[in-house]
């Protein structure tokens, strides 16, 4: 049987399981003690790489195809997480690959198009779908997009059709409108009070985008029987979007606005905030994601493994004195690959398991395979 065939099926089972063991989120590491103790406590985290837009290419002689912002990484690593670039332009085998070694994917913002071949939108197509299969099969697999990640995860789930409509939100700072019943979000059931406050009454929340997507298109689409919208808010027309959305029945979350601007970029006259408030909001949202991601198990063969793919084999490079938006990036040229080997031997202990495509924070979804299974039969 192809589980993608009746994929609302094996989705609605996933809700009633949810429901019956947590209510208001996907698993119930929080109420068991022997979950939490399978927590990982060491995650890796993958951010997928994007072509070169055109204003950074024009700022460089080299042939590079493809760019992370920094901060992007700093954002994963600030809440406790390693990185691992995650390249473009590559066969599906690729990223069936890679997934499972990782903890979750985020998807970063920028000004690439969905529609060109072999990059950030085809990527990210591969992406979802092998994730998506291992939450249904079993494992735990967090998705995170920001702006133009968000936006994607949309785009993927409405199969590609293009579903945004225009917006003027550039340079926009704004509290979140949050709907009457955002509490029973995965993304915001325990977020502490000070922060829902913060959120809800200042203007921390940084925005720079000129698609976004509406409730509107998600009804429009069928997307909103698998998508929760926990806050709204209005472009500077005064045009209503989505701003905090999260899968109903899967750990992929997605925000429009950029927290990781608040904390590690300073471009002057963005209208980006740096107050001691918007840094503590913008911090919680990293929080989350990194402790989504140390519900899975998944892991490198070994230290080594793990050295020979984390961003740290990458240099960065200070951008922001070349007047990108960007403080600094990471570029790569179009035949970049991870370090075949390392060099330096490590002592012992330096090996890590096998990895783990199940824990015992996927059981829920195990579960709820099965009973998907049988319903169908």
């Amino acid at each position: 049987m192809d589980w993608r065939r009746n994929r609302f099926v094996v989705l609605a089972v996933l809700s009633l399981l949810v429901t019956l063991t947590n209510g208001a989120t996907v698993i119930s590491a929080e109420e068991s003690l022997s979950l939490r103790a399978s927590l990982n406590e060491e995650p890796v985290i993958g951010v997928l790489a994007q072509e070169m837009s055109y204003s950074l290419a024009a700022k460089y002689e080299e042939d590079y195809e493809s760019y992370i912002a920094a901060s992007y990484v700093k954002f994963v690593e600030g809440a406790g997480a390693r990185v691992v670039p995650v390249w473009i332009n590559k066969p599906r085998e690729y990223y069936e690959n890679i997934l499972p070694n990782l903890n979750g994917i985020l998807l970063p913002g920028g000004a690439t198009w969905f529609n060109q071949s072999n990059g950030y939108a085809d990527a990210g197509r591969h992406i979802y779908d092998v994730a998506e299969e291992i939450n249904v099969q079993g494992g735990y697999f967090p998705l995170w997009g920001t702006c133009l990640g968000f936006e994607l995860l949309t785009y993927l789930a409405a199969n590609g059709d293009e579903h945004r409509a225009h917006c003027s939100s550039n340079n926009q700072a704004l509290p979140l409108d949050f709907k009457p019943d955002f509490r029973k979000s995965r993304m915001f059931a325990e977020t502490p009070d000070d922060i829902v406050e913060i959120l809800a009454s200042e203007a921390v929340t940084a925005n720079f985008h000129q698609f976004c997507v509406t409730e509107q298109n998600l009804t429009a689409y069928g997307l909103d029987r698998e998508w929760r919208v926990m806050s709204t808010n209005l472009d500077w027309n005064g045009f209503e979007f989505i701003s905090t959305i999260e899968h109903k029945f899967l750990p992929f979350y997605g925000i429009q606005f950029h927290p990781e601007k608040n904390i590690y970029e300073w471009v002057q006259n963005k209208n980006i905030s740096h107050t001691p408030n918007a840094v503590k909001a913008a911090q919680y949202f990293a929080d989350f994601f990194v402790n989504e991601a140390r519900k899975s198990g998944h892991r490198f063969q070994s230290e080594d493994d793990i050295d020979r793919h984390v961003i740290y084999n990458y240099p960065v490079s200070f951008t922001g004195l070349k007047k990108s938006s960007f403080e600094q990036c990471y570029l790569f040229e179009g035949n970049v690959d991870y370090r075949q080997s390392i060099e330096t031997a490590k002592g012992p202990g330096g090996s890590g398991g096998a990895i783990g495509l199940y824990s015992a924070n996927g059981m829920v979804w195990t579960i709820a395979c099965v009973v998907g299974v049988l319903l169908i039969l």
